[in-house]
């Protein structure tokens, strides 16, 4: 691995996820947590020359006043993060706010604007590329400052509303448009336009469109550089994943797959907000008829239920049918802490893309689906064949680096 060390550039770096990811990240650099629940310490994961906890710079931008401490002591009021370990890593999470500027909210909607502590733009008068400028000059500052190696770029700001808009399909149609003042592009696609023109791999862990268009996929391509998302798999979809090849595979007729979700933190808020919400809805809600092959009957809801703070509650009924036309269901309900299921495997996705753009991987990278609701690059919805596919590109990395 090279002496020069690798940042971690946080969109959305005073939210929950970002902030347990940077916890345990610095609890990991000090030797102070277990390494459960991160993928890329598993034993099929040796061979692969990963960069190290030890090597991790963490940055960020957020529309809020950035106080990672504060953050970190709400969640382990909220039993996310264990309070001593918090505290234990207290100064290292005040020095990581100081390198968290400010963010943007350009044509986010009203629900993320509204959480803005940063004077918001005023969407008609701005150009698309003052901003991609703004923000390019953190990542470079950030680079200047630590004398690091490259910057993985990390979205897990909060759900913006459903885009409807058609972008151009190549970059150089799409580029010229970023000087029109009010033209219409999602703020997290701004961003991952400043990563990917300045050559650094990003990761869209949001349902937020990013790198999903192919205007963005044309500018990876052209800058040599790779990127993956869309929209981290951890829970409820995590399992419809698993079960729905079972049904698949017994040759069983699902007629019908509903789901509903209550939670209560900021994702929950932001979430409460129609457009926003349908955004989320429409990942969690495809990869049922992307594994079964055809459309049953779905329904996926999501509830905004203050109490609960960061824990997950998700009751699933399928209804299906078997042998002689028999009818039959099988219900699960998944409690579970968003924050803590996602966070590690955000570190997990930064080392692998930082594998990948050090093996000359160019563009959507397919064969981290298993970590993304609606992965990019493939239609494998199957959590068996997108963890099998993923296995054969660390083979594949490992044979190339030999």
């Amino acid at each position: 691995m090279a002496e020069k060390k690798l940042g971690v550039w946080l969109i959305g770096a005073c939210g929950n996820v970002a902030t347990t990811a940077t916890v345990g990240l610095v609890a990991l650099q000090k030797k102070l947590a277990p390494k459960v629940g991160l993928v890329t310490e598993l034993v099929e994961f040796a061979p692969l020359e990963l960069v190290t906890w030890d090597e991790l710079v963490v940055g960020g931008h957020d529309i809020r006043t950035p106080d990672l401490l504060a953050t970190a002591r709400r969640l382990a009021a909220e039993r996310v993060v264990p309070a001593e370990l918090v505290e234990a890593c207290a100064g290292e999470l005040a020095e990581i706010s100081t390198r968290i500027a400010p963010g943007i909210a350009y044509h986010s909607g009203s629900a993320i604007r509204n959480l803005a502590d940063v004077p918001p733009v005023n969407d008609a008068e701005v150009a698309p590329s003052e901003l991609i400028r703004r923000l390019q000059r953190d990542l470079r500052n950030f680079v200047e400052a630590h004398q690091l190696r490259g910057v993985v770029v990390v979205n897990v700001a909060s759900t913006e509303p459903t885009f409807a808009s058609a972008l151009p399909a190549t970059w150089n149609e799409l580029a010229p448009l970023l000087d029109e003042p009010g033209f219409a592009i999602p703020s997290s696609t701004l961003y991952a336009i400043a990563a990917l023109e300045l050559e650094m791999p990003f990761v869209n862990f949001t349902p937020s469109p990013g790198a999903t268009f192919l205007a963005l996929e044309d500018l990876a391509k052209q800058k040599k550089i790779c990127h993956a998302g869309q929209d981290g798999k951890t829970g409820e979809t995590l399992m419809k994943t698993v079960l729905a090849p079972m049904f698949a595979h017994r040759n069983l007729d699902v007629m019908s797959w509903v789901g509903h979700n209550i939670f209560g933190n900021l994702d929950g808020r932001i979430l409460d907000n129609p457009d926003n919400r349908a955004a989320k809805v429409a990942t969690k809600d495809r990869v049922v008829s992307g594994t079964l092959g055809y459309d049953p009957q779905t329904l996926v809801s999501i509830e905004y239920i203050e109490s609960l703070g960061d824990w997950k509650t998700a009751w699933d009924h399928i209804h299906f049918r078997g042998f002689l036309g028999t009818f039959m269901t099988l219900q699960f309900t998944w409690q579970g802490c968003d924050s803590a299921l996602a966070a590690p495997l955000v570190l997990d996705l930064v080392r692998l893309v930082d594998a990948g753009a050090r093996g000359g991987e160019t563009g959507a990278m397919a064969a981290l689906a298993s970590f993304f609701k609606s992965p990019l690059g493939t239609t494998e919805h199957d959590f068996a064949k997108q963890y099998a596919a993923l296995l054969a590109w660390v083979a594949e990395r490992s044979r190339a680096a030999s």
